[in-house]
């Protein structure tokens, strides 16, 4: 118990924030049906990478490793780690616009200063503090929770009856299909599936001791996916309920930009509101990009069998992220660049997950159930055709 809570950050970073109250903002409650069916996907997808780790006692890099040729390896560590850095790109810009709102900060200083924040919590998972770590990371997803849910009592303007009727699946229009496609761009991370197999990987715990108790392994894996990625759920839920009410508040003129929003929440809600705004999102970068940062190793050590110490790995992933916002280039911009690089991702390590949980002589007694398959596999299917529809119309 506790991977999957260290995974859930992945679904509650600064690109859920935009995209979600986005989506309030513009159509109001009509896409909450989009964020309930992209964490019930989310949910399978991590639960199916607990169970990798568990069973096999590796990960899934370094399943494909064992299992694939050298240079078909390399071919999935660049991919994977093109992921990760974009994955950087987009939590660096939500704890940069956590700092501006917070304290006026710089936008290069304020990047630098992230990756300090990241690096203080890596440092817990470094020493081997394990439960440390996960307690802190449980730690910033109730600060996220929290600070989004006042933002949601505060604003008010909530109808339950339009919440009720979001959850049937429709859609309106061109902009609602973009928005929804981008609602589950952001939902299943690649990163977080890379990072979930290993984390399941309990020191002293016996892979062939797992496979000879499948039943306690589904409930307790269950009950951890459940638990952490019901929670980034409700949270994401939330998000879009906030930038529903915030939009109505305002008459529909905010169209749900982070930096006017915290503006809005201190003009028309209160100060109060604004910090708990601002603390969310700086919360969110920062926590996702120290998250960020254990993937890459995971994806290094896994696809080529070597690694860098932790800290060089931060300098590393940190140097394009910081680049471009010394640069000056524009924060919203940044977000989209990273949410298409990241979509090209999602197929990949899909179809890589559910091609070795089928695998009986792998899995042993915990390979998937034939249904189960089944339903991972259309899951997958429809996932990667909005990753890989994303770019083209964010290109478009």
């Amino acid at each position: 118990m506790g991977p999957a809570i260290v995974a859930s950050i992945a679904y509650v970073d600064p690109g859920n924030v935009a995209t979600n109250l986005a989506a309030g903002a513009t159509s109001g409650y009509l896409l909450l049906w989009v964020v309930v069916a992209a964490s019930a996907v989310a949910m399978l997808v991590q639960f199916q990478a607990a169970k990798l780790g568990t069973a096999t006692g590796r990960s899934l890099p370094e399943l494909c490793r064992e299992r694939f040729p050298r240079w078909g390896n390399r071919l999935l560590w660049l991919q994977a780690e093109l992921v990760v850095l974009a994955t950087d790109l987009a939590e660096f810009v939500g704890a940069a616009i956590g700092l501006q709102l917070l304290f006026g900060m710089p936008v290069a200083l304020s990047a630098l200063v992230t990756a300090g924040l990241s690096l203080l919590l890596l440092e817990l998972r470094r020493r081997g503090r394990t439960r440390r770590f996960e307690l802190a990371t449980a730690a910033a997803l109730v600060l996220i929770g929290a600070g989004i849910a006042y933002d949601l009592v505060a604003v008010g303007h909530q109808s339950a009856a339009g919440m009720a009727g979001g959850l049937v699946p429709r859609l309106n229009g061109t902009e609602s299909v973009l928005i929804a496609l981008g609602i589950v761009g952001a939902t299943v991370m690649p990163h977080a599936i890379y990072l979930h197999s290993s984390l399941a990987q309990q020191p002293g715990r016996s892979a062939a001791v797992a496979r000879r108790r499948p039943r306690l392994v589904r409930t307790a894996l269950r009950l951890d996916c459940g638990i952490a990625l019901g929670t980034a759920a409700l949270i994401n839920v939330a998000m879009i309920a906030l930038g529903a009410g915030l939009g109505s508040l305002t008459g529909g003129t905010w169209t749900g930009d982070l930096h006017a929003a915290h503006a809005e929440l201190a003009a028309r809600v209160g100060g109060a509101a604004a910090l708990a705004f601002a603390v969310a999102l700086l919360t969110s970068g920062v926590s996702s990009s120290g998250i960020g940062t254990l993937a890459g190793d995971v994806i290094m050590q896994g696809f080529l069998g070597r690694g860098i110490p932790v800290y060089c790995r931060r300098l590393l992933t940190m140097a394009p992220a910081v680049l471009a916002l010394l640069l000056g280039a524009p924060l919203s911009t940044l977000l989209v660049v990273s949410q298409i690089v990241i979509s090209l991702g999602i197929p990949v390590a899909l179809f890589l997950l559910v091609h070795f949980c089928r695998d009986v002589a792998l899995m042993g007694r915990l390979v998937n159930a034939v249904a189960t398959t089944r339903i991972a596999v259309g899951a997958s299917l429809v996932v990667a055709l909005v990753g890989l529809s994303l770019p083209l119309l964010f290109l478009a």
